[in-house]
């Protein structure tokens, strides 16, 4: 298997186009904001994900922008495994029931791609992994 040498840094000028819903951006820059001090890597990767987002309205966005209460199966590229989630935000997740916040690693990466895309995200121990997004039911 090849290791990946890029920097989390390095692959954000490669990510994906990002379209959020003009409903839940606000709520999503304030939960970003609120947890800038104790999760800072994931509240900045949200805030530079929403910056980077074209907002608009759910009937203008693509069927298959991932955005909260979205089923996303998605390939990590490492190690080929396939995993399906429900994005959700952080008071409704339950990693038993594959409910993975939008405050996580994965779930920062993952809000407003859409199938087809692969993003970066940086591990909570600082490794830098790339996953695909196969498949993206709306909620």
């Amino acid at each position: 298997m090849q290791t990946t040498t890029k920097t989390f840094t390095e692959t954000q000028s490669h990510d994906p186009a990002v379209f959020i819903d003009q409903t839940i951006a606000d709520q999503l820059e304030n939960l970003a904001r609120a947890n800038i001090g104790r999760n800072p890597i994931v509240a900045n990767r949200l805030l530079d994900e929403i910056d980077r987002a074209v907002i608009a309205t759910r009937s203008e966005l693509p069927p298959d922008a991932i955005t909260i209460g979205s089923e996303v199966t998605f390939r990590d590229n490492a190690t080929g495994g396939m995993q399906t989630i429900i994005l959700v935000m952080p008071t409704e997740a339950d990693i038993s029931t594959q409910r993975i916040s939008v405050m996580t690693p994965v779930g920062a990466a993952l809000i407003g791609i859409r199938k087809g895309e692969t993003i970066w995200w940086q591990t909570p121990d600082g490794e830098v992994r790339e996953l695909t997004v196969h498949d993206v039911v709306a909620p």
